[in-house]
């Protein structure tokens, strides 16, 4: 509801104090404006895309998945500066979650399981010397991502929030005609003197109101830019995925290709063979069946690699025609070891994750709106200042004399101090610091969580590279002699080399899993430890 306001010595139920100098005369007043408050400086009524600022009052970081338009709908521009406090019974402090400052976070694509694979000649190719590195993709995603670019406006937005909240009040300029007659006033028809005042009303801010609203949309501007920081982590991250899902569809590729040589190689032996007599055409046609279907996997490998590369084109600001073009310089194999231990990496993460140092920073920030609200206790007095006030004395002959008036005008705080806002920053203080806490032990939860798999899945890749495809191998070979020898039929070696292809595959499987953990470990620490 809005309260609106008469300024001077015109009856209402507040205090006025101080007429002083004004004339003796019978019938002279100081009437004040109708003051309304509407649109003071410093009172939000919005979100921005990075959604409540943490530590606000009225705000918590247990809810942030809810991705729906600011607002309720998509481009608004309100402020989120703090409320002012000149209409305190009319606009609570408290305001619901609207959005997430979170980008959402892409999951990794399966890894395609296309037939049968084998090794290629090279194993380790990194793919043209031209081609898009891992280092290079993120150094585009930071200029061009689209996203991104839109949430760098909240840094701006925020410091028109803080620009907001520092602004003075304006001055009420007033002026009025008051016992007007109905034709003119004459002995006969005797009246008060027809009055003319002009006055200027101003708030006083005697409890700081302006300086600590200032204080808490600087400190809040702090914590967007953090979680702009988080929100490229999260891109970043994004970026980790799909790359890593294409470098897997490239390398899909290559192991699809190496087989279809070797059942190529097979068929050729095989159909000079059938042409000599020494086998059947079932054997020949098993064999042509398996070739068709490892032309068939590279296809479906090859539309794969089409579709993540246009998920890249799409982080990366390209066109689809750019996108499908793409090329990697990348190689999923890297047995390097973690370039530190286990506990400095949870030590690093503590100290440079971006959402844990937004948590860190919306701390004061839910301090410096507890003590916004202790200073909305007490109302902006008004002070009215009436430098001219004329009273018409011509209908009776007499000299019409000027007066000034000054007032003052404030509100009892008798049953509204601002106890519920008050209690609510103080709570909100608190629950901020118990989700620091939280989000603190997480951090620790995450990076030791990305180190064990970083561990578990380089040994796995190492352990199957260097023992069970070389026993696999051999088994594959004493299938081949044994063909090659006449004690077994092309059938029987096929079957040998499925089980040797099935190996292959969950050699390529250790090695996308490898890699995955390696990125996810530069996330979970909150900067590039791993290349």
């Amino acid at each position: 509801m809005n309260i609106r306001r008469r300024m001077g010595l015109a009856p209402r139920a507040a205090l006025a104090l101080g007429l002083l100098g004004t004339i003796l005369t019978p019938g002279s007043r100081a009437q004040g404006p109708q003051v309304s408050v509407e649109g003071a400086p410093g009172i939000p009524d919005g979100r921005g895309k990075l959604g409540p600022s943490l530590g606000s009052s009225g705000t918590t970081g247990l809810d942030a998945t809810n991705l729906a338009p600011v607002g309720g709908r998509a481009g608004t521009t309100t402020s989120r500066a703090p409320r002012d406090a000149f209409d305190r019974s009319s606009r609570p402090a408290i305001e619901p979650i609207t959005a997430s400052f979170r980008p959402a976070v892409l999951l990794p694509a399966q890894v395609p399981s296309y037939g049968d694979l084998d090794l290629p000649d090279i194993l380790e190719d990194e793919g043209p010397p031209d081609g898009l590195t891992l280092e290079a993709a993120i150094d585009r995603l930071v200029r061009e991502n689209l996203s991104l670019q839109a949430l760098k406006f909240e840094i701006p937005m925020a410091q028109a929030d803080v620009l907001t909240a520092s602004l003075r009040a304006n001055p009420i300029f007033y002026a009025d005609a008051q016992l007007v007659p109905f034709g003119r006033y004459s002995p006969a028809r005797p009246g008060g003197q027809t009055q003319y005042d002009v006055n200027i009303t101003y708030p006083i801010d005697v409890t700081g109101k302006r300086k600590k609203r200032t204080e808490v949309s600087q400190r809040a501007k702090k914590v967007t830019e953090a979680q702009l920081q988080d929100a490229v982590r999260i891109q970043i991250d994004n970026l980790y995925t799909v790359f890593v899902d294409l470098d897997a569809s490239d390398e899909t590729v290559r192991f699809s290709k190496a087989f279809l040589v070797g059942v190529e190689r097979l068929l050729t032996i095989n159909e000079e063979l059938l042409t000599k007599g020494q086998v059947t055409p079932d054997v020949v046609d098993a064999i042509r069946a398996q070739l068709e279907q490892a032309r068939l996997q590279i296809r479906e490998a090859t539309a794969a690699v089409t579709r993540n590369a246009r998920s890249l084109g799409l982080l990366l600001n390209l066109s689809p025609q750019e996108a499908e073009s793409i090329r990697l310089r990348a190689s999923l194999r890297d047995e390097r070891p973690l370039p530190t231990s286990s506990d400095a990496l949870i030590q690093m993460g503590l100290n440079t994750r971006p959402d844990l140092l937004a948590y860190r920073l919306a701390v004061p920030r839910a301090e410096a709106d507890t003590r916004l609200a202790r200073a909305n206790r007490i109302a902006n007095p008004y002070v009215l200042v009436q430098p001219f006030t004329l009273q018409d004395n011509r209908p009776f002959g007499l000299k019409s004399p000027i007066s000034y008036a000054l007032g003052v005008t404030t509100e009892l705080p008798l049953f509204n101090r601002n106890q519920g806002n008050i209690a609510r920053a103080s709570l909100n203080g608190t629950q901020t610091r118990i989700e620091l806490a939280q989000l603190e032990r997480q951090v620790a939860y995450d990076v030791d969580g990305a180190v064990r798999e970083f561990n578990l899945s380089l040994d796995s890749a190492l352990q199957i590279e260097r023992e069970i495809i070389p026993s696999s191998r051999k088994v594959r070979e004493a299938a081949r002699r044994r063909y090659q020898g006449g004690e077994t039929s092309a059938i029987q070696f096929i079957e040998a080399q499925k089980d040797y292809n099935d190996v292959i595959k969950i050699y390529r499987d250790a090695l996308v899993r490898h890699r995955r953990a390696m990125l996810d470990l530069n996330t979970a620490v909150g900067t590039r430890v791993m290349p």
